[in-house]
């Protein structure tokens, strides 16, 4: 049964009396929390889901965008491959320093403010990536796009977690679907109007619209707070947020693989020519998407722990598919299980997160983000030094054990899940 009125004036009553007597009331958030936790799937707002999913659409949509840009931003700039390189850190350590804070942000500030003050810093920088040439300039805008991605991408799987929380039923699989589909859309619509002639800064100020509309039409539904916990918003991950934590770094480690190795592999490995090299990360994507659109009906049918034994299973047989395979079109198979394996372990993954009771949500999502995204910004640069010294091959089995790892965690999870259940 939703709150009534009678409700909410007694719980602030509440808090009239308590102050009286010196103790500390509950926080409005926390009030907030309180109420939206009692309601029932029927009652918890398909407007702050429809919401979350414009969100994550705006993520992934921004973000792509500047896929497209980055030959251009090296021509311009002049530099070779070490200083494009260089220029990419930029981009993952400004990510990494926000994921570390947007947790406390959103306790103290809430979930709306901390997204549209990170898609003004996104919404700048964009432009600034299309036209600055001066490295160190390019640099400091790839700083702050990181920074922006990286506080909009924590603050918004604490939205998630509490929205699905709320409605009782599995929603993050198709949350972070709507983020794949806004990367397809992202790189695709900047790719189509450069084709057609327009210079990056017009591609640019495109998508910047698009990001300040969606934004505009989400925000009255975003949620005012981001936190059921007083705790400190920073903590070093722990105990079971360290273990889900891990999971998410070796999940995104296969993805970071895709991204930047699927290529390479399929050109000096499968001898497929450069020319149809990209096929291998679109099999990729393109599973992975149908997957996490699909997926909150499978995680409701068998449930969250099995969702991620299936996956790595999957996943592993992708890469083993992909490595031993005599032809490029059984590769593209492979690559295409892989995607189907991941897409739904890194979601299962966040809402065990918001079934924990061992850190406070908000600082265990930023710890789960940051390990996770640790993954993709590492992930590359292992293989590379494994192929270095062994063969791409051997650092694609590499990472078919590490996925069958995840497959036997998933029961660990499931045994976890049931011993840190939060209490209400």
């Amino acid at each position: 049964m939703a709150c009534g009125d009678g409700e909410v004036r007694g719980l602030i009553s509440r808090n009239q009396r308590l102050r009286k007597l010196g103790l500390r009331a509950r926080r409005p958030g926390s009030v907030a929390v309180a109420l939206l936790s009692r309601m029932t799937s029927a009652d918890t707002g398909s407007r702050e889901q429809t919401a979350t999913r414009l969100v994550f659409f705006v993520v992934g949509f921004g973000m792509s965008a500047w896929a497209p840009l980055v030959p251009y931003a090296q021509a311009r700039s002049g530099i070779g491959a070490y200083g494009l390189g260089v220029l990419l850190l930029c981009l993952g350590a400004g990510s990494i320093v926000t994921m570390s804070l947007a947790g406390a942000l959103a306790a103290r500030f809430g979930c709306r403010r901390v997204i549209i003050a990170s898609t003004v810093p996104l919404c700048v920088s964009l432009p600034l990536l299309a036209v600055l040439v001066h490295p160190a300039a390019l640099a400091g805008a790839l700083l702050m796009f990181g920074g922006a991605l990286g506080s909009l991408d924590v603050t918004m799987n604490i939205q998630a977690i509490i929205v699905e929380r709320a409605s009782g039923r599995a929603m993050m699989s198709g949350f972070h679907g709507l983020f794949s589909v806004g990367g397809i859309a992202g790189a695709a619509s900047v790719a189509l109007a450069l084709g057609i002639g327009a210079s990056p800064l017009v591609a640019t100020l495109g998508v910047v619209a698009i990001i300040v509309a969606v934004i505009a039409l989400a925000q009255p539904h975003l949620l005012a707070y981001g936190s059921q916990s007083d705790a400190p918003g920073f903590a070093m991950p722990r105990g079971i947020v360290l273990f889900i934590g891990a999971l998410c770094f070796v999940a995104f480690l296969a993805e970071g693989a895709m991204l930047d190795w699927s290529a390479v592999f399929l050109t000096s490995v499968s001898g497929m020519a450069t020319a149809y090299a990209g096929l291998g990360y679109a099999a990729f994507s393109a599973t992975m998407t149908i997957g996490r659109l699909t997926g909150d009906g499978v995680v409701a049918r068998f449930g969250g722990p099995a969702v991620v034994v299936l996956g790595g299973l999957c996943a592993a047989l992708g890469f083993a598919l992909a490595t031993f395979a005599m032809s490029w079109p059984l590769v593209l198979l492979g690559f295409g299980l892989i995607g189907a394996g991941c897409a739904n372990i890194v979601p299962v993954l966040y809402t065990s997160v918001g079934r924990q009771s061992a850190m406070p949500e908000h600082a265990a999502v930023s710890a789960v983000t940051t390990l996770g995204y640790a993954g993709i910004l590492v992930g590359p640069a292992l293989i590379g030094f494994i192929a270095q010294g062994a063969s791409l091959s051997a650092a694609f089995l590499l990472l078919m054990l590490l996925q069958l790892c995840v497959a036997v965690s998933g029961w660990l999870l499931r045994d976890a899940r049931l011993t840190s259940c939060r209490r209400h």
